[in-house]
Order: structure tokens, then sequence, then C-alpha cells
């Protein structure tokens, strides 16, 4: 219960970041490292190869595997790991190193907030930013726990984080804050 206890004993509804979690997959990094290899076959048969035989085979397949060395280079890194912050406002979710794509989902806009002790990428069609126009959408890096957000709207909003339960504790007492 990282930072959570000195929440529960505050009576205000103190501003600034108040919980932050994160989870990683490691599996990502060896999806990375096939996309910087088919990076690096692109650049080796661009500077290498004789580019008077062949030109539109070589430049097809000097194209294709530039092309499909960044998809899955930036791909793999963007979800590598998903940070979640909590404070009076908010509940962010920012995705890799860039940070992108990120969701920002203010309090006031939840009806609840769940502890999921067990997801899955197979219950969202696997790893990244999903969609699922029966569930709403998802953040997920890795199969675990992780807190699940209930929409005004009625739809739901999952993300896989490490030490989910804390983030809930802190998000209902916010909840009940905004409801006084």
């Amino acid at each position: 219960m990282r930072n959570v206890s000195t929440l529960l004993h505050m009576t205000g509804h103190p501003p600034g970041p108040l919980w932050t979690g994160r989870a990683s997959n490691r599996v990502q990094w060896i999806l990375a490292a096939a996309g910087a290899a088919c990076l690096a076959l692109g650049v080796e048969l661009a500077v290498d190869y004789a580019w008077d035989a062949g030109i539109v085979a070589l430049l097809m397949a000097v194209i294709g595997c530039l092309a499909v060395g960044l998809l899955i280079l930036f791909g793999t890194l963007a979800f590598v790991y998903a940070t979640v912050t909590v404070d009076a406002e908010a509940v962010e979710v920012r995705c890799g190193h860039i940070g992108l794509p990120r969701r920002r989902i203010r309090l006031t806009d939840v009806t609840a907030a769940e502890f999921v002790p067990r997801i899955t990428p197979q219950q969202w069609g696997g790893w990244g930013y999903r969609w699922r126009p029966e569930r709403g959408t998802a953040v997920i890096v890795r199969r675990g726990e992780g807190l699940e957000l209930r929409l005004g709207d009625g739809k739901l909003f999952t993300v896989t984080v490490d030490d989910a339960q804390s983030a809930v504790l802190v998000i209902r007492t916010h909840l009940r804050a905004l409801a006084h």
C-alpha cells in the first residue's frame, strides 16, 4: 500500500499526484529487437548490394524491410510499459518511452473503480491499446492485475498495472471526496 495510508487519513481533497504505478512487459523487447533487425537488414540491402541488377526488386526489399522494421520497432516500444498516475482530478495512462498513446480520464467522469486480479491479453484481443464495442477500451501491456474504471457512459476503461489495489483505493477516496 504505497502512498495510500497518508491519503486515507487526510480530510481535504489534496492536489498533485497521489499514486503512480507501472506495468512492464519484457517480451516486447524481443519484438523490438526483431524490428531493429529488419531495419538493419533494410539498411544493409541499401548500402551493400549492387543497384544495377534488378533495381525494382531491390528497392521493394529495402523499402519493405525499413517499413516493417519501423512499424515493429516503434509499435512494440510504445507498449513496453504503461504508467498510471492518479491525482485529485484525473487518472492518466501513458504508454512507452514517448508517452503515447495517452489517455486522461477526469474523475468526474468515473462512476466506479474496481480491482481486477487477472487480466489477460486474450480477453482484449492482444497487447496494446484495445477497443471492444461491448466492453470499452483497455491498455494491456502484460497479463496480471489491473484496474477497471466504469465511466459515466457505461463503458469500461481497463489498464494492467502493478499494485492496482492501491490505485483503486486512491481513486475511490477521491470519488467519495468529489461526491461531498
